[in-house]
């Protein structure tokens, strides 16, 4: 009998694979870096064809490093960064133009242009639950049809497909251009600004004004059901690839954030905090943006609340290869921890705009409060604190539309590991900060949705008992000081403001 379920992880920064038994706990994982493409300023892109070579290669990896065969795995689930959009010819299998990455502003124009057609920024809203914004996938695919020579003709011919990198790695692993199985779920088709939250169908006045044909979508299927099997060949050959979660609701859906009211927040290239509203929809009033959390089988659709923060650990990222100031991601705790405070300055990281609750794409970065006192130890304080004050933001967004003010946090995602960072959370929310005992939730929430369609797991009861608490932060920093540093956080964000210029 098979004891284990698999997951391909498919990053901003890296591919994974990991391996989980019945109790969640990790038997084997392998990752790969990919390339971060900067073409120009603002423009951020990734080479599917890169990806797909390494999601092949870091499958094989986790079962040799666990000693494992193929049989030896039930199912596979697949977890991705959402809104990254491939366009690809049906035939041949060979991107027309690489990955758009969901930070990337270069739709910024394509936005105004559609807000202009009437509503503005909330033009879909309702339909959607999203702001039009560069974020998404929709401008993305209009982008590449618009210009990449002979696409939009080719589209329309019906040779083209889209997907996020969720379809774009089930398409090739269940046989490419040999019968890919072409196919999403709600979570990722809930982010293209083109997906009724209602119906959880294609929106086909949304596509035509984005000049979208339908025939390039995938079918939207659940999120945890067989949708097909992994081509003959390689590590899982035969397996069936039975969940597909994109990386957030994976995260909630891995922390067994199951009943509404639950929160988590992932800290990873960017943190994305989401609350699980249940069967109702919960439209934003702060900014925030409404979503399916998840649907399992034939169940009812699972809404959640999101405040989506585009920058955070690439922040640190940014940090160590732009500057140089640190050699790995780690040492920014130790740098940080070589001074008391952020000595009065504060980093605002708008590299691509603000995302929630703002959604101001005409921010830009800024550095503010530099004194001739301040040093690499407050530039570095500045950098964790950044990604607490940005969490908060959004949080205090989720407490308005919810009416329930968060009583704990619970946390997961590469930053967690950072206990200064962990605390200072603690401390700018005045509430306490919950990590668990796997704090990578991502794959285990893409594993949790694959072992369901397979049986492996029975319920939710089972997620609920595989769940366990490693560590608690409790909030340190009085009332008082915690709203000042929180005003002069807000009053940095100002500075923000209009940096761009429209052309």
């Amino acid at each position: 009998m098979s004891k284990y379920v698999a997951a391909i992880d498919q990053g901003t920064t890296s591919t994974r694979c990991m391996i989980f038994d019945h109790g969640g706990a990790v038997v084997s994982v392998d990752q790969r870096e990919h390339e971060q493409i900067f073409p120009q300023a603002g423009w951020v892109e990734h080479d599917p064809e890169e990806i797909w070579r390494n999601t092949r290669e870091v499958c094989a990896a986790a079962l040799a490093k666990a000693d494992l065969v193929t049989e030896d795995v039930l199912a596979v689930g697949i977890t991705n960064q959402r809104e990254t959009t491939v366009v690809w010819d049906r035939t041949t299998g060979r991107p027309v133009y690489n990955a758009i990455v969901w930070q990337d502003t270069r739709t910024d124009r394509i936005v105004a242009d559609l807000g202009r057609l009437g509503g503005g920024q909330t033009r879909y809203q309702a339909t959607t639950g999203l702001p039009l914004a560069t974020y998404f996938s929709g401008p993305k695919v209009k982008w590449i049809l618009d210009n990449v020579p002979g696409a939009r003709e080719r589209a329309e011919a019906g040779e083209l497909l889209f997907g996020n990198m969720d379809t774009w790695v089930l398409w090739n692993a269940t046989g490419g251009p040999d019968g890919g199985i072409h196919v999403t779920d709600p979570t990722n088709a809930s982010r293209t600004l083109l997906m009724d939250l209602d119906t959880l169908t294609w929106n086909s006045q949304t596509a035509a004004d984005m000049g979208i044909p339908l025939s390039m979508l995938p079918e939207i299927r659940s999120s945890s059901e067989v949708y097909g099997h992994i081509r003959a060949r390689g590590a899982f050959a035969g397996l069936p690839v039975a969940g597909i979660l994109g990386d957030q609701q994976a995260a909630t859906f891995g922390q067994a954030c199951l009943a509404p009211g639950e929160a988590k927040n992932t800290y990873g290239t960017g943190n994305f905090v989401l609350l699980n509203t249940g069967t109702e929809k919960v439209m934003s009033k702060n900014g925030l943006l409404t979503t399916v959390c998840y649907k399992i089988g034939a169940q009812d659709t699972v809404y959640a609340l999101e405040g989506s923060i585009a920058v955070t650990g690439s922040l640190v990222q940014w940090l160590r290869d732009n500057l140089g100031l640190i050699s790995t991601a780690a040492e920014v705790e130790q740098l940080a921890h070589g001074v008391e405070d952020n000595g009065g300055v504060y980093f605002v990281p708008a590299f691509s705009g603000l995302f929630a609750p703002y959604w101001r794409s005409d921010a830009r970065g800024a550095i503010v409060g530099l004194t001739r006192f301040a040093n690499k130890g407050h530039l570095a304080h500045a950098v964790l604190q950044a990604t607490a004050f940005q969490s908060r933001e959004v949080i205090d967004a989720m407490n308005a539309d919810s009416g329930v003010p968060l009583k704990s946090l619970k946390v997961d995602g590469g930053m967690v590991v950072n206990e200064l960072l962990m605390q200072f959370q603690a401390d700018i929310l005045g509430v306490p900060v919950i990590r668990p005992v796997v704090a990578e939730t991502t794959a285990l929430g893409a594993a949790y949705a694959a072992g369901l369609a397979v049986g492996f797991w029975e319920g939710e009861e089972d997620i609920r008992a595989n769940w366990a608490k490693d560590k608690q932060w409790d909030p340190r920093l009085d009332r008082e000081e915690r709203e000042k540093q929180y005003r002069t956080w807000k009053k940095a964000v100002t500075k923000t403001f209009d940096w761009l210029e429209e052309e």
